[in-house]
């Protein structure tokens, strides 16, 4: 009997000691922590950089909604509310803001002095201020810098490869883009060594997205330079369907505007950076300090040519061309 009583009683502690232990294990593990999304563009055309990131992110041991949570801040190429939502992001001390786009960068910067920031930059970080160098950010910025303003003249040159004929070429570019100024000196100088003529057209909202076409098509352009831009980016059926009505061959930056009906683009491979920047926002969760982590320049660059497309605009691809394509859309 006395054995039994023990037996009881052995068998009571152990069952309220089990009901107990989840709650106190659970009470013992703290909150995951809290990334700041800054996106100057929409959710819907970042699908493909999110997975890289997130990608990033796993290889370093945290999986969005587990681990970690990331919370969303979306600007749809208005850059004017990109300030008000990384204040918004400061105010609810995330662990880490991340953010793509100079503009996004910039207004992280502003915000804060003291939360970490990475960013994805498709400019010189050093020149647009936001590092002090690119081994030595300092502050509380580091991130990815990949090509993409030093590209705009070999845009220009792949366009003529392709189109040698036509010697007037339009350009489609945001004012309010930092990388603008710099992509348009360096059009110029490279369309004069190859003795071509730009035309040059503003657009900041859709509506203004037909008349810059007609413009250019006015002033006599045969084909199409669109410059990167978030804001573009995020409209890139819109400007493929105007480039198409008019019937002009064009390129773009990203690889998103070819995927939706465009000729051609020639740019930077944004996955590798994006899936960089997650690992680096993951060191950062761990401990470490972004004045301590150098600016990763990404410089792969693909080309990828749509060949429906350009039969649609009766156009034969030199093989020249489709040797060099790193993708070919038939």
């Amino acid at each position: 009997m006395v054995f039994d009583i023990g037996r009881r009683h052995f068998v009571a502690v152990l069952g309220g000691a089990a009901i107990a232990w989840p709650f106190a294990a659970g009470a013992q593990q703290p909150a995951p922590p809290v990334i700041g999304f800054l996106g100057a563009r929409g959710p819907d055309d970042s699908a493909d950089f999110l997975a890289a990131f997130r990608q990033g992110l796993n290889e370093s041991g945290y999986v969005e909604g587990q681990n970690v949570i990331v919370e969303y801040r979306w600007a749809e190429g208005h850059y004017d509310q990109l300030p008000a939502l990384a204040l918004d992001l400061a105010r609810r001390q995330v662990a880490v803001i991340f953010a793509v786009s100079p503009p996004a960068a910039s207004a992280a910067k502003a915000a804060t002095t003291v939360i970490p920031i990475v960013f994805v930059v498709g400019s010189d970080p050093v020149q647009s201020g936001l590092v002090a160098s690119l081994a030595r950010p300092g502050g509380n910025l580091t991130g990815t810098a990949f090509l993409l303003t030093a590209l705009a003249a070999k845009r220009l040159q792949v366009l003529h490869e392709l189109v040698p004929a036509i010697s007037n070429i339009g350009v489609i570019a945001n004012p309010t883009s930092p990388n603008t100024d710099t992509d348009l000196k360096a059009l110029q100088a490279a369309a004069a060594s190859l003795g071509l003529e730009i035309h040059v057209a503003s657009a900041t909202s859709e509506p203004e997205f037909a008349v810059a076409l007609t413009t250019v098509v006015q002033q006599g352009a045969g084909a199409l330079v669109v410059l990167p831009d978030p804001f573009f980016n995020s409209r890139a059926k819109q400007l493929v369907d105007l480039a198409a009505r008019h019937a002009l061959p064009a390129i773009y930056g990203l690889r998103d505007y070819v995927a939706a009906g465009g000729l051609m683009m020639y740019g930077a491979s944004l996955s590798d950076a994006y899936r960089q920047a997650g690992i680096y926002t993951a060191r950062i969760l761990k401990g470490a300090k972004p004045a301590d982590l150098p600016v990763m320049q990404s410089t792969s660059v693909e080309l990828v040519i749509n060949l429906k497309t350009a039969k649609a605009l009766g156009l034969t691809v030199p093989l020249s061309l489709l040797g060099r394509a790193d993708e070919v859309i038939e």
